[in-house]
């Protein structure tokens, strides 16, 4: 085929596409300003361990189609893990996922009363708000008790905006339970009554770490025919009626590339920074109202074999700076080496900011610190600390973020053979599974001429609508 396709980015999204596209016979370029594959959903070494960039499960939620293409990349490497985590709520370990009889035993008895309470309340019709937000929603769904005590303090560290300055978007896309009756029916054996076939209490991890998939998807994409340039600095992109020319740094030097499509998984507001003619007032005015959540992660190698049996624990409480707390080799279940694990920290911060902007060894006393005041002392030897400082963790969904995004997004959608897709494409807040959805989308949108299907893009683009994180 004559129609050369350049893809930037080469995490999931970015090489889901190379890979489809490549065994149809597209000549495919992927350009990647890091010196690996995965991006956020990678995997490194440290002390003889794989581990992540926070903590990553594949869900038994995951398009058939997407994992049917992962356990054909993985084999056996894909582990079948269950669920065994914690979360600290109002001072209390409770197992999460929740479980009914962990609940019955271990909530706190205020936290209880209040959640009847609020059962009780839900008997009295109460008008809605003039503007909803995601604090309304929530508040509605779930009652004062469950967001006050866990959803609002949890909301606050991971986003760093108040509950009422949260679009309504956040409790669409990030909280599956939006209601209490939705909650109880998954405390339910095997999902009962949620009118799910998915399994419960599992899911699923490469044996060598989450980026191992990535791994997978850029080896069958060379294999395939795909060329894939590593440390590639992107300059710029010039659009024209026939396609694009991409001007890029690679080993030092200068040099450009003639593409007829130019698909892009970087950060939205990066994509519009790059196009040539440049964006109108309007659309570069939107694209600097959009912002993204920064995550700091740190890493603390210990001299002991583990340090408990959970895979995460999850801190929602105002009183720590950390939010989750992760064990590779628990996610994994291996052994090796003895007498060593990894735990990791996710902190989350905005870039700049004086968490940000914490020396490593300050970090590593931070998570001591909040690990000891959670009840989870550190007793053993901290050999290293290693810090890794993700400047696009998350999209943020401030009230009014849309109308900034639709701006953004309807110019870019103007500009021809250009096109955005990804979690960082599409400023969504979704799980490696829903980008490589959209990889495997966006490829059967371009046909074996070449020509691309904006009315089957169109009808994909709503489809990704309805996706919801899976925790």
């Amino acid at each position: 085929m004559s129609s050369p396709v350049a893809i930037l980015g080469a995490g999931p999204a970015g090489l889901g596409a190379a890979l489809a596209l490549a065994r149809r016979g597209f000549p495919v370029t992927v350009f990647e300003k890091r010196d690996r594959a995965g991006g956020n959903a990678g995997s490194f070494e440290l002390a003889d361990l794989r581990v992540d960039y926070g903590s990553h499960r594949l869900h038994p939620a995951s398009d058939p189609e997407v994992l049917g293409l992962i356990r054909d990349l993985l084999g056996d490497d894909l582990l079948t893990r269950p669920r065994h985590g914690r979360i600290r709520l109002m001072g209390r370990w409770l197992h999460f996922p929740l479980r009914a009889g962990d609940l019955a035993l271990r909530v706190h008895p205020r936290f209880a009363v209040g959640v009847g309470l609020d059962l009780a309340r839900k008997l009295v019709p109460q008008a809605r708000p003039t503007e909803e937000t995601f604090a309304t929603i929530l508040e509605r769904g779930l009652g004062r008790t469950i967001c006050r005590e866990f959803y609002f303090p949890y909301a606050r560290k991971i986003w760093g905006l108040e509950p009422d300055e949260i679009a309504t978007t956040q409790a669409e896309k990030r909280v599956s339970s939006g209601s209490i009756g939705k909650m109880l029916k998954r405390l339910l054996p095997s999902g009962a009554g949620t009118g799910s076939a998915q399994p419960k209490g599992i899911f699923y991890y490469p044996r060598r770490g989450f980026g191992q998939i990535s791994d997978g998807l850029l080896e069958a994409a060379r294999s395939a025919g795909a060329e894939v340039r590593f440390e590639a600095e992107l300059k710029k992109i010039h659009s024209r009626e026939d396609g694009t020319r991409i001007d890029f740094e690679h080993e030092g030097h200068p040099q450009s590339m003639d593409a007829r499509h130019t698909w892009s998984t970087i950060p939205v507001t990066a994509l519009a920074g790059l196009l040539e003619p440049g964006a109108p007032e309007a659309v570069r005015a939107a694209s600097a109202a959009l912002r993204f959540r920064s995550m700091i992660l740190v890493y603390l190698v210990l001299e002991t074999d583990q340090f408990t049996p959970y895979d995460a624990h999850y801190f929602p409480g105002a009183d720590l700076q950390l939010t989750r707390l992760s064990e590779p080799k628990n996610y994994a279940n291996v052994t090796e080496p003895r007498g060593r694990t990894v735990l990791c920290a996710e902190l989350p911060c905005q870039l700049g900011d004086d968490v940000w902007s914490m020396d490593d060894a300050q970090l590593g006393e931070r998570v001591v610190e909040d690990l000891g005041r959670a009840g989870l002392p550190v007793t053993c030897e901290v050999s290293e600390v290693a810090v890794r400082r993700l400047p696009h963790a998350y999209p943020l969904y401030p009230t009014g973020y849309q109308a900034h995004f639709d701006t953004l997004d309807d110019w870019i959608e103007s500009v021809p053979g250009v096109l955005t897709f990804g979690r960082q494409g599409l400023f969504a807040h979704d799980n490696t599974h829903h980008a490589l959805f959209m990889a495997l989308s966006a490829a059967r949108c371009l046909g074996d001429d070449g020509s691309f299907d904006p009315a089957a893009w169109a009808e994909a683009r709503q489809v990704f609508e309805t996706h919801v994180v899976e925790d």
